[in-house]
């Protein structure tokens, strides 16, 4: 079998109602979420710098 055939799973995007959260609950997912920004960004520019070292190993 061909995995190339096989379309990925779609992301889901989990949305939360704000309106329920209280405002210690809201601070926290404030926090969270920039947590989850930080990490995001830390990665990219991990692959951005392997990238430009293999960009320079092969001279693009």
């Amino acid at each position: 079998m061909d995995t190339d055939d096989i379309a990925p799973p779609p992301k889901t995007v989990v949305t939360v109602n704000l309106e329920t959260m209280s405002i210690a609950e809201l601070e926290a997912r404030i926090v969270a979420l920039t947590q989850d920004i930080a990490a995001a960004k830390q990665m990219i520019a991990k692959k951005q710098a392997v990238r430009g070292s293999a960009d320079a190993l092969f001279r693009r």
